[in-house]
């Protein structure tokens, strides 16, 4: 093995650093994990080689990952160590996600995979039963999975392993997270990002993370990147970022047994140090926090060469290195003579328990990464405090009177939120807080940032309940993190730019789908998305920056995990985010505008209509409680202001038409109660949107997701949706509602050539529909801004009661 010293690494070449029982007892850890990972790759009977291998003790299906799976067994192997000498609260982070067998192996070791899952016990028969089950149909997954004790990051999808350290380490100022990273995942855009997340940790209000960087130089079929730029270029980059990078590198398990306790214990001595340092009260300068790189072949201590290939220390090594094990004799000898080069005999006694020599490697209790409650985090969480939203409310007279900033109004609300729990609630967004008119929070506190600080910044300090970064994957990852150790917190963003963590939330809430199967995982709070700057309202933007695609993204997860919500007005929005941050584990989509609307219930009748998600306005409509002739719905705060505007036309020009308004806060009450948790049974539905009259329906967003929820209805075949249909530039608010057909002339011209005898009775008035249109759309293009019949519309307060 060489190490050579490199600047800003730490050198750890040719250190001794281990007693003598110590390494035997690390190294003993070390195989027998790696001879439980073999077992679950291949095994399904035989588990302790009491026999010699047959081809019926061989799985059908070979599945899983060897390659990376040596380099994790050692570091917990090593983290284990740590703990326990310095009785450390510490937490695992599996990066290369696809090491399932690996971290379940050492789960086993330590007595919590058995404790959770008491048919798999420490036995023999227990351990057949673990490698039975690993990528078994009717067993478990693979990956790092939900199901596997110790995990809040599965790692399907590479590239996140880091933010979620991050998040999971802001106000644990007793927490470390050791977190492994792949150089394969270290090649995504979402880590490369990540490493700026040491910007945001406060050594005093914080915990601390440990990124260990794992070199095996290989993905499954090509090298890596960062395994081959050189090694100074690598150090250099990692320093750059603000690391203190600790290099261990080789091929000989005694001398990277050694020098990797050495790193390790230089590496918790510089974090203490560090949090010492600014828990006393220290300068305030930023630190250069210590990471270790870890450089060892891939597939390590497995077969070298297969069929005159080589295996160890290439991609072939990536999954499973040897194939057609029950067809290929010299295969089955081959893995018999690698699983017995573990010498299993000196590891597990003849019940099949580990050896009791190796249980003072492994910490006691809770101190055991895989039974740390930093990992089940509904274990830790408690309630927020929130104020009484009736405190915040705008004060509606009348319906459509003031205009309010439903956002802003918001603002205050969660100013009082974020004071009133200054330890588990925290703001995310990427740079738009403020442009989102959440301002109010900066009345109690500021955006973290440990980095330099200039006079003129606005309301930058070490310490802060806000986290800006102009990612919104670094957002989503720090929060994701935050939530699953037991917090709350809520992302803002632009409704269109959502969509970069479109795979991200995929994984949130498959993983939310799993632990509400999984008995011992607690429920954590929901991640709550508050979507503003919506496609309606880009009066500076453009094309670009208009795309309501995220409400159809999740409405295919499972029911069970998604709610969506698109309040109209500033009091349903305090109303609905009261609701989703006193959520358990879903993922909620709020969809709510900055810029000024009109207010349409007071509190007492907005938190009414959030409960029910969706009702008739009957101070609305004049259908007086009979059957209307049309029914006019919408969803949305855009739509429901053009829908409000194109009744009021009605009831002036048409007065004798019975309109029923219906509106809808909570969309999944469109689908059927068989389909989704609220939804509306069909009695209900049919009685409020009826089963054979015209419904005309302004949506947000794109028409076809109302006509998916609700094609089972009976009145389907009269449901006419307008909504966004990718129209829009640079323009004003309602030449955007025009080009999407989404405006209240618009909707008119819908009724009258929906409801039978209009069409010729109300001839006339559809051309001067066509004609307002046209004269809305030339003022726009004579003046630059909107018509004054337009912007100075105010509801008039008719209708029935």
């Amino acid at each position: 093995m060489t190490v050579t010293e490199r600047p800003g690494a730490g050198h750890t070449a040719g250190v001794t650093h281990l007693r003598d029982d110590d390494l035997s007892r690390l190294d003993a850890w070390w195989r027998a994990a790696n001879y439980l990972t073999v077992g679950q790759i291949y095994l399904m009977a035989n588990p302790l080689l009491r026999e010699p291998l047959r081809a019926d003790h061989i799985k059908p299906r070979l599945l899983g990952h060897w390659g990376t799976s040596p380099g994790l067994n050692m570091l917990w192997a090593h983290l284990n160590r740590t703990i326990t000498n310095r009785d450390l609260n510490a937490i695992f982070i599996c990066g290369p996600g696809h090491g399932g067998p690996a971290v379940v192996a050492n789960t086993w070791l330590e007595g919590t995979y058995s404790e959770l899952y008491p048919s798999v016990d420490r036995s023999e028969f227990g351990m057949a039963r673990l490698f039975r089950q690993f990528s078994f149909p009717g067993g478990i997954p693979s990956h790092v999975a939900a199901e596997v004790p110790g995990s809040i990051h599965e790692g399907g999808e590479l590239g996140y392993s880091l933010m979620h350290a991050y998040g999971a380490a802001l106000d644990n100022p007793g927490l470390l997270v050791a977190c492994v990273i792949g150089d394969g995942e270290a090649e995504t855009g979402p880590l490369a990002c990540s490493w700026l997340a040491n910007t945001f940790i406060n050594p005093v209000t914080d915990g601390a993370v440990l990124p260990i960087l794992h070199l095996n130089g290989y993905k499954i079929a090509n090298p890596t990147v960062l395994a081959r730029i050189p090694e100074a270029d690598l150090m250099s980059m990692l320093h750059g970022y603000g690391y203190h990078p600790i290099l261990v590198s080789g091929s000989d398990p005694v001398r990277v047994h050694h020098e990797l306790a050495y790193a390790l214990d230089l590496a918790l001595d510089e974090i203490a140090g560090i949090q010492s340092h600014a828990r006393q009260g220290a300068d305030g300068e930023r630190p250069r926090w210590p990471m270790i790189v870890l450089r060892t072949p891939k597939g390590w201590t497995g077969p070298k060469v297969v069929d005159g290939v080589p295996i160890e220390g290439t991609f072939r090594a990536h999954q499973v290195p040897l194939s057609g094990v029950r067809d290929n004799p010299e295969h089955l000898a081959e893995l018999e003579q690698w699983m017995r080069s573990y010498r299993p005999e000196e590891l597990f006694d003849a019940t099949g328990a580990p050896m009791g020599f190796l249980a003072p490697l492994a910490p006691r209790g809770s101190r055991r990464m895989s039974a740390n409650p930093h990992t089940n985090g509904g274990l830790l969480l408690r309630d927020l405090v929130l104020p009484d939203i009736r405190g915040y409310a705008v004060d509606v007279p009348q319906p459509g009177s003031p205009q309010a900033e439903a956002t802003r109004v918001l603002g205050v609300w969660l100013r009082d939120v974020i004071r009133s729990n200054p330890d588990r609630f925290r703001l995310f967004g990427p740079d738009e807080v403020n442009s989102n008119r959440l301002g109010a929070v900066f009345e109690v506190t500021d955006r973290e940032f440990d980095a330099r600080i200039f006079a003129g910044d606005d309301h930058l300090a070490p310490t802060g309940r806000v986290i800006e970064v102009l990612s919104e994957h670094l957002c989503e990852g720090l929060l994701e993190g935050y939530l699953l150790t037991g917090r709350h917190g809520l992302l803002t963003s632009y409704e269109a730019f959502i969509h970069v963590i479109d795979s991200m939330v995929n994984q949130h809430a498959k993983w939310l789908k799993v632990t509400r199967g999984i008995e011992w995982r607690r429920p954590v709070a929901s991640l709550t998305y508050l979507l503003s700057s919506h496609v309606w309202r880009q009066d500076h933007n453009g094309f670009s920056h208009q795309d309501p695609g995220f409400i159809d993204h999740m409405v295919n997860k499972k029911a069970e995990i998604t709610r969506i919500y698109l309040p109209p007005d500033a009091n349903t929005l305090l109303s609905t985010m009261d609701h989703c941050l006193r959520s358990r584990d879903y993922v909620n989509v709020v969809v709510a505008g900055k810029q000024p609307q009109p207010s349409w219930l007071n509190m007492t009748d907005a938190a009414l209509h959030c409960r029910r998600g969706l009702g008739i306005w009957a101070w609305a409509g004049n259908d007086a409680g009979g059957v209307p002739d049309v029914v006019i719905a919408c969803a949305g705060d855009v739509p429901t202001l053009e829908t409000m505007a194109a009744v009021d036309l009605l009831q002036r020009y048409l007065p004798a038409l019975r309109v029923r308004v219906v509106n809808v806060v909570d969309l999944m009450r469109l689908q059927p109660d068989t389909e989704h948790p609220h939804g509306l049974p069909d009695p209900q539905f049919d009685a409020i949107f009826t089963t054979d009259r015209p419904v005309i329906f302004a949506y947000h967003g794109y028409p076809s997701l109302i006509h998916r929820l609700t094609y089972k209805r009976a009145n389907h075949g009269n449901m006419h949706v307008r909504g966004y249909k990718e129209e829009g530039t640079t323009t004003t608010p309602f030449d955007m509602v025009m080009l999407n057909d989404l405006d209240r002339f618009r909707l008119v011209i819908d009724v009258i050539d929906r409801v039978p005898g209009l069409g010729v009775t109300a001839a006339a008035l559809r051309q001067y529909m066509t004609d307002s249109r046209q004269r809305a759309r030339d003022y726009t293009r004579a003046y630059g801004q909107d018509a004054p019949d337009i912007t100075d519309w105010t509801w008039p307060g008719r209708g029935g009661v």
